[in-house]
């Protein structure tokens, strides 16, 4: 027997531990499938509106004790309390309606056409729930990104088995006792704790469906190890998103969404800014009003702040690295500090970083910078600015920044990636009705809106005839019917629809 590891829940910004969770050993992986699956019966056997209902008191629930989920959040993250507010727990607070809204009509029967020559039925799709979903979430949006999948799973009648990011373990204790407080069945969302030796035994116990939010790298490992069992899997994967910036902008308005685009929550974003292209003719200017601009933007834990912590030192690892290459191979760092002026005594702060003289070698360019690091490039024209943005091997969302619209969203259809805004940033994730997801390696597949609400469902097509004709014309004998089934697909599927030609082959066959 695995001894049980204890994971300390340490404040980012200020290194304090204020938990200690205990940690799940991988012998228990079973149990905890077997109690979920006993548990998925009775819940997938209730009612949609019943279902919906326990959603319902979640969102009052959470809507009551803003102060509570915010705190949990800012304490695990080390993110300022706006960001927690705005940017996790009100996307949350949205989706449930949306589900309250929308679930009867997404996830209920939907009646579809039936073709002529199968007269006499009725066809529609049913929507069944997989069974136990296994969701793994990342620690930039330990709510944000482990509630969405989780409560669209249990709204189509699956069970969830969570494990949330090892850096932040109290977002699981706190998400499992959120669901205790509503009242949910026992076993219905089970929160574990552990690190990537827990996730392997997670996938090898066969959950029913995965939905995993994080790296490329570790998406790579646990698609290859889901294949292998025939588990389907959604992937949210990283970014490299490029925000376009025109001559004609609204310029005061996109430096100030290039800020937030970039550095809100300390840049740990998949869908942060991390490509800025900005028109030749405008670049010097705009680069200064930039570089003002994010140096009066304040960091600390406050209501006022701006800019929180890192949550984890392994990514502030990887920006020193970007941008030591950087500076090494000729970039110009316009705002921030170098690598060797760094300091968190006083909490895992980095100061907003400005790249530019940025070239094509360096790894900056093409890496994902989970962190607050900006590289700014030039371009002359619509051709190369396409290229460019589309010139990596992520593509989940983008921006385009003009006063002519249709300029703007011509080059907008031109850009390979899940989501792209017209002069804002970041922000289709906060639409409930948008499905959101990647394409390249950014990803596979999509949720919200109704695809995400189907993504954990079954797909069962159903035919109904009443039975009374002794035969179909498609069975056995098949003596005569050749030149009559020719017929009918002429008159169906030809030039010209054949109507009179098309009722007498049918007949005949009938």
């Amino acid at each position: 027997m695995t001894e049980s590891v204890v994971w300390k829940a340490t404040d980012p910004a200020t290194g304090e531990v204020f938990a200690e969770i205990e940690g799940t050993p991988v012998e228990q992986v079973p149990t905890v499938y077997q109690q979920a699956h006993q548990s998925f019966h009775a819940w997938s056997t209730l009612s949609l509106d019943a279902r919906v209902s326990y959603l319902k008191k979640l969102r009052v629930h959470l809507s009551s004790h803003l102060d509570e989920a915010v705190l949990a959040i800012q304490r695990s993250t080390g993110k300022v309390p706006t960001e927690a507010l705005t940017n996790e727990v009100l996307p949350v607070l949205h989706m449930l309606g949306y589900i309250e809204k929308n679930a009867r009509k997404v996830l209920g029967s939907q009646p579809k056409p039936t073709p002529f020559f199968l007269q006499g039925k009725t066809s529609h799709v049913e929507y069944l729930a997989r069974g136990t979903v296994l969701v793994i979430s990342p620690n930039n949006y330990p709510f944000h990104l482990a509630m969405i999948p989780v409560i669209s799973a249990l709204a189509a009648g699956n069970t969830v088995v969570l494990k949330t990011s090892e850096t932040v373990p109290y977002m699981g204790r706190y998400i499992e006792e959120l669901f205790y407080q509503v009242g949910f069945p026992d076993d219905v969302l089970q929160a574990v704790h552990g690190d990537g030796e827990l996730g392997q035994a997670l996938i090898a116990g066969h959950p029913d469906y995965i939905f995993f939010t994080g790296s490329d790298a570790t998406g790579r490992k646990i698609a290859q190890a889901a294949a292998e069992k025939l588990i389907p899997c959604t992937l949210e994967l990283g970014g490299k998103d490029p925000m376009i910036v025109f001559a004609d902008a609204n310029i005061p308005r996109a430096v100030k969404g290039a800020a937030w685009g970039a550095f809100t929550n300390s840049g740990q974003v998949c869908m942060s800014v991390e490509r800025l292209f900005v028109q030749a003719e405008i670049f010097d200017d705009f680069v200064e009003q930039l570089a003002a601009f994010t140096s009066g933007l304040v960091q600390g834990r406050d209501e006022d702040a701006d800019i929180g912590a890192m949550t984890s030192m392994q990514e502030v690892r990887a920006i020193e690295r970007l941008l030591q290459d950087a500076l090494d191979k000729g970039a110009t760092l316009v705002t921030g500090l170098p690598p060797e002026e760094w300091n968190f005594d006083n909490g895992r702060y980095l100061k907003p970083m400005i790249l530019t003289d940025v070239t094509l070698d360096m790894d900056v360019v093409h890496e994902e910078a989970f962190g607050p690091l900006l590289v700014v490039i030039p371009f002359d024209n619509e051709r190369q600015v396409v290229q460019l943005a589309n010139q990596s091997r992520f593509g989940l969302n983008a921006s385009v920044w003009s006063s002519d619209l249709e300029k703007a969203q011509r080059i907008a259809s031109r850009l390979v990636c899940g989501g792209v805004l017209v002069n804002d940033v970041i922000l289709t994730v906060a639409n409930p009705n948008l499905p959101f997801g990647g394409t390249k390696d950014s990803g596979i597949g999509r949720y919200q809106a109704e695809i995400g609400l189907r993504t954990f469902c079954h797909e069962k097509a159903v035919m109904v005839d009443r039975g009374r004709r002794p035969r179909e014309v498609s069975w056995f004998p098949y003596r005569g019917k050749y030149s009559s089934f020719k017929r009918l697909s002429h008159s169906l599927f030809g030039k010209f629809r054949n109507w009179p030609s098309l009722l007498a082959a049918y007949l005949k066959l009938r």
